[in-house]
């Protein structure tokens, strides 16, 4: 009865491996904090005998698993026109692994999620041979009923999922831009929905672009009075509703009926907005996320007081019936954060819990800032939708592909309204390994594994379907995170946390699903380090992959940069990422001196310039022999354009330009590693000396047509006039 034992019957780590070669124990402290974040107590030898036969009993006596997998062999390339429509000919598969041990002649019922009639599946064997029920069940998210001859029943959540996600375009290439810095003659300080949608249509229509891929537009935690805001749209307050801040005010239909006073207002805020945008783009200043939101929440609450028309009203309150409850909760939180703080865990103990009566009591007498909140849901989701819209009409195959983070705000909406799905006391980092000898802890507070199976994974559903609303396709941020998590005990360095297991096959099982009736791809983004198999598992799945060329070596024989034909085609391949340095800063050294200048370098300037310079010469070196550098190497943006027809060379089915990139930028716009040391998440997109370049600018950028120019192969159709 070991601890050991405990923590594999509840898919806690006890040991990991940073390299293929090398074992590293998890300490015990680590591994017992897991376990009692999961309920389970293992303080004492004596309590961990208990709970191994505590387990050991439960799992005997179970005849069904929380949740079952059922993968169908229904054609994904062809999105139904709706939930409806997810019955389509499916094909039964092979008999799920938690079918075969059922008592002969069990009797399986499955009742469809949209309570329909009980499908009687009939008698089952409970043979590992015995093919799976001949009855062709619905796409969707069922209740199955197991009953035994002797009388014995159970019930469990059954997935019935596509066997793959939808598969990309033949192929096509796009832009991957941080939303916020990208300004336009518009924007109140920061880049903003209506941006996002002129880039989308202008990039499509004149460029031939198939996507354009976006930061994390997640609803994120409001500043307190006289505090900073976090500005990294990767630790959001909720990830299942977007931030109003990303909205084009002007654009909200209400706000051309603004008349009086409030338009007077209203003109007020756009002097003050164009002063914020000026001080951005000429005068050095960083983008101020408070300021921006302090204006456009002002100009909000103007706007709220106009009525809204009959039409306007219905689609409101269609807005309202669809998110139910989750968009109540998600609301009363920042009316409440309002009154008593962002942070729910200083709020008043009863109103902590989400389902309190004092909550509800708070809410009612708030009603008036929850409807306001809600609103600014709708709006939100309205301009998105236009975005997009604006995207598929441009002629762009995919269109947008929102960006999931992999958790949220500890103190935030989700963490709050959802509490019991999450583990307390935990957070979710990385271990130490060869890029980050001390670890990682994130600061997010990690799904409970057991809570999402007995729930039948419904969290995640719901927020796949809230960030696949408005998109051609997903980017799931630290994809490994589907099947194991770095636990991080509260208090505790990241050197000191354990892996806890999730139940793979069904989170992706919920993953392709909710893809198929999005009719939208899925990409993980599959860097660092990868346990065997998980690559397999997700290629089989139809999730591509992430390619960054500078990582992309032939890491198990002569660690030489890898030939474009030997790269994954199931993949988006780039040159960097919005953690990396710019390709510019990459081939002239620039992101050296950065890491330099910040006391970041842990070796010699002169030693990390030399292994950096080695490094961009071995590339260069080989995209010169395949003919990729006519020029050779030497001048910056000839360089920057070969990198890209480098990435063309290879097979990869997607190929993203950091848009930085199309005009020199050489700062990154997060830095790792760094918080007040640098201005991660707060710069706007600038040129090779680092001036600012609006979206207008963008458009007839020399440097950027000549980049692109290389991309002429993917154009459906000739370039516009410049």
């Amino acid at each position: 009865m070991t601890l050991a034992r405990l923590a594999a019957l509840h898919g806690v780590a006890t040991s990991y491996s940073p390299s293929p070669d090398r074992t590293v124990q998890a300490s015990e402290a680590a591994v017992v904090a897991a376990l009692a974040a999961l309920d389970v107590d293992a303080s004492t030898p004596g309590a961990v005998r208990d709970a191994v036969a505590a387990r050991e009993r439960a799992l005997r006596e179970r005849l069904l698993p929380p949740t079952v997998v059922l993968w169908t062999d229904t054609d994904t390339d062809a999105p139904p026109e709706g939930p409806a429509r997810d019955g389509a000919k499916p094909t039964p598969p092979e008999t799920p692994e938690a079918l075969t041990s059922l008592p002969p002649g069990t009797r399986l019922t499955v009742e469809t999620e949209d309570e329909g009639p009980l499908i009687d599946l009939g008698d089952f064997t409970g043979a590992a041979e015995t093919p799976a029920p001949s009855t062709a069940l619905p796409l969707g998210i069922h209740r199955l009923r197991a009953t035994t001859p002797d009388g014995t029943t159970a019930e469990a959540h059954l997935v019935v999922a596509p066997h793959r996600a939808p598969a990309p375009p033949p192929r096509a290439y796009g832009f991957l831009v941080q939303l916020y810095s990208l300004l336009s003659r518009h924007s109140w300080g920061m880049g903003d929905l209506g941006d996002l949608a002129e880039l989308a249509s202008w990039s499509g229509r004149a460029l031939g672009a198939g996507f354009v891929q976006v930061n994390p537009l997640h609803a994120a935690v409001p500043t307190p009075p006289g505090g900073a805001g976090d500005p990294s749209p990767y630790r959001p307050s909720s990830r299942r509703f977007p931030d109003p801040v990303h909205l084009r005010v002007e654009a909200v239909p209400e706000f051309a009926h603004l008349g009086g006073e409030a338009r007077e207002c209203a003109g007020e805020c756009l002097e003050r907005a164009a002063e914020l945008r000026a001080a951005v783009l000429r005068e050095g200043a960083l983008i101020d996320r408070d300021a921006v939101w302090e204006l456009k929440s002002a100009a909000l609450e103007l706007i709220r007081d106009v009525p809204l028309g009959p039409g306007r009203c219905a689609a409101y309150s269609d807005f309202l019936a669809e998110h139910g409850e989750a968009l109540e909760d998600h609301a009363t939180w920042y009316a409440l954060a309002e009154r008593y703080g962002p942070d729910w865990h200083a709020w008043p103990r009863p109103l902590q819990d989400p389902a309190s009566p004092e909550t509800a009591r708070a809410r009612n007498e708030l009603m008036d800032r929850v409807d306001f909140h809600e609103r600014l849901a709708w709006l939100t989701d309205e301009q998105l939708a236009a975005a997009q819209r604006a995207a598929r009409d441009a002629g762009m195959p995919v269109g947008l592909i929102h960006d999931l983070a992999v958790g949220v705000h500890p103190d935030g909406a989700d963490a709050w309204a959802q509490r019991r799905h999450f583990a307390a006391d935990m957070s979710t980092g990385a271990p130490p390994d060869a890029f980050n000898a001390h670890g990682q802890d994130w600061g997010l507070p990690p799904w409970r594994p057991d809570r999402l199976a007995e729930s039948g994974y419904a969290p995640f559903r719901a927020l796949l379907r809230a960030t696949l609303r408005h998109a051609g396709a997903v980017r799931v941020d630290h994809v490994m995170g589907l099947f194991r998590l770095w636990w991080v005990p509260t208090g505790r360095t990241p050197v000191d946390g354990t892996y806890v297991r999730y139940d793979a096959e069904a989170m992706l099982a919920v993953l392709v699903l909710e893809a198929h009736r999005a009719g939208a791809l899925v990409i993980g983004e599959d860097l660092g380090t990868v346990e065997p198999g998980v690559r397999e598992a997700l290629r089989e799945r139809g999730v591509l992959g992430t390619s960054v060329l500078w990582f992309e070596r032939d890491w198990d024989g002569d660690g030489l940069p890898l030939p474009p034909e030997r790269w994954r085609a199931d993949c988006l391949a780039t040159a960097t990422t919005h953690d990396l340095p710019s390709t510019a800063a990459r081939v002239t050294g620039a992101h050296v001196r950065l890491r330099h200048d910040l006391g970041l370098l842990t070796r010699p300037l002169a030693a990390e310039r030399a292994e950096a310079a080695a490094d961009v010469r071995e590339w260069l070196a080989l995209i010169s022999r395949l003919g990729l550098l006519p020029g050779g190497a030497g001048r910056e943006e000839d360089e920057v354009r070969a990198v890209h027809r480098f990435l063309l060379a290879t097979p990869a089915r997607m190929v993203g330009v950091w848009l930085p990139d199309t005009v020199g930028d050489r700062r990154p716009q997060n830095l790792p590693g760094t918080w007040d040391q640098y201005p991660n998440w707060r710069l706007p997109v600038a040129d090779a000396a680092g001036r600012p370049v609006t979206l207008e600018d963008l458009v007839a950028a020399p440097r950027l047509h000549a980049l692109l120019d290389v991309f002429e192969a993917l154009r459906p159709h000739p370039p516009r006039t410049r």
